[in-house]
């Protein structure tokens, strides 16, 4: 049992690690004084500009890819007893909690999209594929970011469900979609009114 503690303890401090507060630092901006306040790669993109956000959302991504493959194959390997997958899930959410509510930031961060698609790639890659599309369709078509990470997020657990993927790996992606939306609960209500900032990149 202190092996999974452990594991979910280590998870949680990848996520936590602030990509964009970081990358915004080398650049000498605060990301959260400036745009929409968001820790990740959109207000990376729109506050600090393209390579840096690329950087930040490769970053966020890899958080997600390295705590369902190599933390948990590590910890997995000293003889944990429970469901790989279960194992696998536990992590994933760790990490997104981390980047989510990093502890390095006084427990705020970001809206953990980047991460659980690293998290989805892996443990999901079919039904990730397609709410991917998704996600590129709506925004080429909207310029809205956050109504295709809401899509994507809804996207994937439909998808794993209609193929017959593991209970635990459904349930994984329905919490993923469920913390998704909430954190875009903002987002929602701008949407709704007309509000919502579209996304450009324009920032050199």
């Amino acid at each position: 049992m202190l092996n999974i503690f452990y594991a979910i303890i280590a998870a949680y401090l990848i996520g936590s690690i602030p990509t964009s507060y970081l990358v915004g630092r080398v650049r000498g901006i605060d990301v959260r004084k400036e745009g929409s306040g968001n820790v990740g790669a959109t207000n990376a993109l729109r506050v600090i500009g393209k390579l840096p956000a690329l950087i930040v959302l490769i970053a966020d991504i890899f958080k997600g890819v390295f705590a369902v493959t190599f933390l948990a194959s590590f910890f997995y390997n000293t003889g944990i007893a429970i469901n790989y997958n279960l194992f696998r899930t536990l992590l994933g959410l760790s990490t997104i909690a981390g980047h989510n509510w990093s502890i390095f930031l006084k427990f705020k961060g970001g809206k953990g999209v980047a991460t659980s698609c690293g998290v989805l790639m892996v443990l999901l890659p079919a039904a990730m594929a397609v709410a991917a599309s998704v996600f590129f369709i709506t925004v080429w078509r909207t310029k809205y970011v956050s109504l295709g990470s809401i899509l994507l997020s809804i996207t994937v657990p439909i998808v794993a469900a209609l193929s017959g993927k593991d209970f635990v790996l459904v349930m994984l992606s329905v919490t993923i979609c469920i913390i998704i939306c909430y954190r875009h609960k903002s987002n929602i209500t701008r949407l709704l009114t007309g509000t919502e900032n579209r996304i450009s990149g324009n920032k050199s």
